[in-house]
């Protein structure tokens, strides 16, 4: 397909041309005297140079309109996002990782640009991950009909990822408006692309897949580039799907400044890609064809290193950030329960099911906020909701526009959840995260990401996404169907981790998390879904707030702190341990991130023994974390050691027989409860 004429010698103005010429030198100067801030101990210890993508960077910042556009810039995009309008002064802060640095206050590696308040979007050091969240805000373009596109830049090995194949097939069976750029200089570090790939041209791994247009371009050439961005983008607008960009570049140094790029490459070699520098072969154009005369040009110089200077000494002498600084926005402000502060009740009525009370809480959420929207697998087709039924319904009063399907690729349901959300605040993401469990782990990667968005970019965007999954055993799944994984959740910082015994803690945390900012991941114990001991009165617009734990079975001899599905049989233990003549003490936890220590500590003072119950294994278990708590701040209340119940180091089993063997029940319970009664 031709590519249209935007841009060439005789069409465009001479300020037009002088002004990308400025860009360019100034562009330059910064790229080139970044290692010197290393050498003299001031900062920018990561940099990545950008000589040699000079030109097709110039373009994809011409092209952006911070007013329409959103740009994902990688971490070489330093003269993109120059071209985009970043000041020097704001590339340095950032390169200095100053507490003024705009993109993150110093919180985030060098050389990773960006301003929220433009669209020029905060990207992580997980290269090439940006496309998930490319596309799904290309997504919630498209949802609210807004004009423009989303510009999603990396390099050509960071394409081997499967997310960013999961991204772009996503792009395509949508139609979706982005450009995912490659900037192609032949290189994964010290890698070779023909170890990456089969095709000389990354883009034709691609060529199968429709609704998707495919642009390749010589990335050292000014106008050819500028010429396949703006036909890039007129494509995308005008005829409503993706494109790809594959610019080819060069790179002239080394991969970054812990880069020696001498230990793989020859002096030939490096000294051919030097040869390809596209800014004197620009210049010598202009100069050819009279645009700009040398002493134009001299001037431009001059003023550039003067804006230099300038910035340099505003960068250096900005302020660091403080040590206190590390504890603000690790999480945002979670949503006020102020009807139920505690997150108790005493109503009476009809009790429901554990999994009613989650549907019927969701379409109360989707009233209440019409901007809230659901998909993940198996989430919605006819009159299948969920492989439990979860969301049965739910299509058919709120649409397909806000309930639908994803593909089976579970680092794209997280993925573009963070990229929808960045829309506008007041949305709301819910996913189901995988259909159990054991099958969240390829969005772990993602989930990370979610995990640092807030204090990452100090404070500027928070991805809204709740993430539910069903988790745990009892229902002789075995392998990938019945594991436990709040374990690997808990020790990440930034994210909400709960899960609910009883159906109106099911409904009050999943509300509460529907209109509170940030992640929360709802682990659902399935086996309590259709459980008759689960089932409860449910009040209307019941809320549970967060790190607030509760007291179902109160007593004196022993405190048994558990939650998720081994609360029912604590439960049912300390019912026998009744006749037994002892008073024991269920506290169900229902958050575990945040934790409620003190009633924790609470309980612990009550009884003077405490057992700690979880269904995952012992060995690294969540429980440990309990257990550590209490030796560290209740010790001098124990009259026993602290024991704990879990299930075996080992896969669960999906005989039934193997299942039992390894969960632990509410005999095993009662066991080490006994024991240590009698200590």
């Amino acid at each position: 397909m031709k590519i249209e004429n935007f841009f060439d010698l005789k069409k465009t103005d001479k300020k037009t041309i002088k002004h990308w010429y400025e860009i360019l030198v100034l562009g330059r100067m910064l790229d080139d005297r970044a290692p010197n801030y290393l050498k003299q101990a001031l900062g920018w210890s990561y940099h990545a140079p950008c000589a040699g993508h000079d030109a097709i960077q110039l373009a994809i910042g011409q092209v952006f309109d911070r007013k329409t556009d959103h740009l994902f810039p990688y971490y070489r995009d330093m003269m993109t996002c120059l071209s985009a309008g970043l000041t020097a002064e704001e590339i340095i802060l950032n390169g200095l990782s100053k507490a003024t640095d705009p993109a993150s206050g110093g919180r985030h590696m060098s050389n990773h640009f960006a301003k929220s308040e433009w669209n020029i979007h905060n990207v992580s050091s997980c290269t090439g991950n940006h496309t998930q969240h490319a596309a799904g805000l290309a997504r919630a373009l498209k949802t609210y009909k807004q004009k423009g596109v989303v510009i999603s830049s990396q390099g050509e090995s960071s394409v081997s990822e499967g997310y960013c194949y999961e991204s772009i097939n996503g792009a395509s069976r949508e139609k979706l408006p982005v450009i995912f750029v490659f900037q192609d200089n032949g290189y994964g570090i010290s890698v070779p692309k023909w170890e990456q790939t089969a095709n000389e041209r990354i883009s034709d791994n691609f060529r199968g897949f429709k609704n998707l247009r495919i642009i390749q371009c010589n990335g050292k050439d000014v106008f050819e580039s500028m010429n396949a961005m703006f036909e890039a983008k007129k494509h995308v607008l005008e005829v409503g799907e993706p494109v790809i960009v594959d610019a080819e570049c060069v790179r002239m140094g080394s991969h970054s400044n812990s880069d020696k790029h001498e230990l793989y490459r020859d002096e030939k070699e490096i000294a051919a890609a030097q040869a390809q520098d596209p800014i004197p072969k620009f210049k010598e154009l202009l100069l050819k064809n009279k645009i700009l005369t040398e002493k134009e040009m001299v001037e431009i110089e001059e003023k550039s290193k003067a804006v230099l200077m300038d910035a340099h000494k505003k960068g250096v002498s900005a302020p660091n950030p403080t040590p206190e600084s590390i504890f603000d926005y690790v999480l945002p402000e979670a949503h006020e329960c102020k009807k139920f502060p505690d997150g108790t009740h005493q109503a009476s009525g009809e009790e429901i099911k554990f999994i009613d009370a989650l549907n019927q809480t969701l379409k109360e959420e989707f009233r209440h906020n019409p901007d809230t929207y659901f998909w993940g697998q198996d989430v919605a087709n006819k009159e299948k909701g969920g492989i439990f039924n979860v969301s049965k319904g739910m299509q058919q009063e709120f649409g397909r526009a806000r309930v639908f399907n994803a593909p089976i690729a579970e680092d794209f349901i997280v993925g573009t959840a963070n990229g929808f959300s960045r829309y506008n605040d007041k949305i709301r993401v819910v996913v189901e995260g995988a259909e159990f469990a054991d099958y969240f782990w390829p969005a772990m990667e993602q989930l990370i990401e979610c995990s640092h968005e807030y204090w990452r970019t100090n404070g500027k965007f928070s991805p809204n996404i709740l993430i539910r999954i069903a988790s745990g055993g009892y229902i002789g799944g075995g392998l990938y169907h019945s594991q436990n994984i709040e374990g690997s959740l808990t020790p990440i910082p930034g994210i909400r981790v709960v899960a609910p015994a009883f159906a109106d803690d099911a409904a009050g945390l999943i509300r509460t998390a529907m209109r509170s900012r940030g992640v929360t991941v709802y682990l659902e114990p399935k086996a309590l879904y259709n459980a008759k001991q689960a089932m409860t009165v449910v009040p209307e617009d019941f809320e549970v707030p967060f790190g607030k734990a509760r007291i179902r079975r109160e007593g004196k001899d022993l405190s048994m702190i558990t939650f998720g599905n081994t609360v029912h049989f604590c439960l049912e233990a300390a019912e026998q341990l009744q006749a037994e003549g002892y008073s024991v003490e269920v506290l169900d936890l229902r958050s575990l991130s945040p934790l409620d220590e003190d009633a924790i500590l609470e309980t612990v003072k009550k009884t003077n023994r405490a057992l700690v119950v979880h269904e995952d294994k012992i060995f690294g278990g969540f429980g440990g974390e309990i257990s550590a708590l209490i030796m560290t701040k209740g010790f001098e209340h124990l009259d026993a050691p602290v024991v704990r119940v879990g299930s075996t180091f080992t896969p669960v089993g999906f005989n039934r027989i193997l299942e039992k063997a390894v969960l632990p029940d509410a005999k095993k319970i009662f066991t080490a409860a006994l024991d240590l009664l009698r200590y």
